[in-house]
Formats: structure tokens, sequence, C-alpha cells
């Protein structure tokens, strides 16, 4: 059976694959995410080739969105890393968004319970992974409440690298 076609974990919430219709949503939401969460406007034009980038090609990720009663209310999108010492893949959880009208009622929740879903269908993901800005602090309670704990390992990032 289909997982998209299973009894939505909360009620009247659908978490789904997005579609290339969620386009403008999709930004829409990143744009958002960015600037509340970490004080950051983004460069529309390379945000929209990136989520038609990943839109595009399920090997750079999928999103998927909550609907909450028909409307679109979440996403986030998974990307995959691969373990060698886990012999499986990692699967990032990222640009996680939830529209302020539409928290603390489940909406996160159904989008990862599904991301959960897919990882055991598929058998070779030994790991949901995320990260957070460490003043997040509500999303930190959420990730907790859903079994998620803070890993020992710190990020680090290099400067971006010049494009051709």
């Amino acid at each position: 059976m289909d997982p998209f076609l299973q009894r939505d974990v909360v009620p009247g919430v659908r978490a789904r694959p997005a579609v290339s219709a969620d386009f403008r949503v999709l930004v829409e939401f990143n744009l958002s995410m960015a600037r509340e969460s970490e004080g950051l406007e983004l460069d529309r034009a390379t945000l929209e080739r990136g989520v038609e980038a990943a839109l595009a090609d399920p090997g750079r990720g999928f999103y998927l969105v909550a609907d909450v009663d028909g409307a679109p209310s979440g996403c986030l999108l998974v990307t995959a890393e691969w373990s060698d010492w886990r012999n499986g893949w990692a699967w990032w959880i990222q640009s996680v968004y939830v529209m302020p009208a539409a928290r603390r009622r489940g909406v996160y929740r159904a989008l990862h319970e599904r991301v959960l879903e897919l990882a055991r269908q598929r058998g070779d993901v030994v790991a949901l992974r995320l990260y957070v800005d460490r003043n997040n602090l509500p999303a930190q309670s959420t990730y907790q409440k859903l079994g998620m704990a803070e890993s020992h390992y710190l990020m680090f990032e290099a400067v971006e690298a010049p494009r051709r």
C-alpha cells in the first residue's frame, strides 16, 4: 500500500509528497523559516533554483508538505548522507517550517512521523538527523518530544565555494 494513502497520524493534518504545484509555497515557507529562525533574508532567485532542483531530482532530496484542512501549512526537506560506519543512509531533515497559525497542532509531528514511516519502509535508513539554531528552544523541545536527542557532534561550515 502506498504510504501516503494510509491514515493520517494527526487528525486533520495530511503529510504528503510535494509536487511541482507546491513550488511557490515551498519558496515562501523557506523565506519565512530563514527570517523567523535565523534572522536571514535569503536570495529569492537562488532559493527558487534550489527548490526547483530538489523537486525535479529526487536524488537531491524530497519535500513533504503538511496540509491542514486541505491547505499547505508546513513542510520539510529530506536529504541523504551515506554512513560507511553504519552501512546505511542517514536522512537529514531540513528546511522545516510550520505556519504560525498551524503551530502546536501536530503539523510537524505529522511530517516527522511520515519521514519515520518512509525510512522504516526503505530498510536502509540508519538515522534521522537535523540541525536547529541553538537559540530556537521551541523547535528543540518539539524534536525532543518526538524522541530525538542532542548529539555530541558540533557542526562546522566552510565558506561557500565559488560557482562556475
